[in-house]
């Protein structure tokens, strides 16, 4: 079963520094990182940096449209270029189907502020103890939906038909 989580960190930097970790986890089999991406927001920002890890996630679980339309959920802002147009609805509608609700993303939106950090993960295989013994003391706060097989296979059905069209228009 895989899960996608949702660290949240007090600053810039602590997503980064999270990944690091995770590395370090992955390369010890601790965990294994199916795909992840980065939300870093200076506080002299309007609005966050995101960025898919395509280094761990190898090609992608999830795909550049699944990071992009929840980015655009939660801070209202494309990711690889995919504009949020008239379809989002849709397409919100089919996240909640497979776990990602509108709680969620309220809760997101409001702790990923200015000055803050957050890294997105779809995990698997994970030795809980040893991977929350290593971040313990690192002042996250971890947000977290759990994805059974099916819900995984439905996320990846609803984005790999986005996937092969052009971007959405805003």
């Amino acid at each position: 079963m895989a899960t996608l989580t949702a660290w949240k960190f007090p600053t810039p930097e602590g997503a980064d520094q999270a990944l690091a970790t995770l590395e370090q986890l992955q390369k010890q089999e601790l965990i294994q990182v199916l795909d992840a991406a980065v939300v870093t927001w200076p506080a002299d920002r309007k609005r966050p940096k995101t960025r898919q890890l395509h280094n761990l996630a190898g090609g992608g679980a999830l795909g550049g449209s699944f990071w992009g339309l929840l980015f655009g959920l939660i801070f209202f802002v494309p990711l690889l270029g995919m504009a949020i147009g008239a379809a989002t609805g849709a397409l919100a509608g089919s996240m909640s189907d497979v776990g990602i609700d509108d709680e969620f993303i309220d809760e997101v939106r409001s702790k990923v502020t200015p000055g803050s950090s957050a890294l997105f993960a779809l995990t698997a295989n994970a030795v809980t103890d040893k991977v929350s013994e290593a971040f313990r003391g690192s002042h996250a706060e971890l947000l977290h939906t759990n994805l059974s097989s099916d819900q995984e296979a439905a996320l990846r059905e609803v984005f790999t038909d986005v996937d092969e069209q052009e971007p959405l228009k805003a």
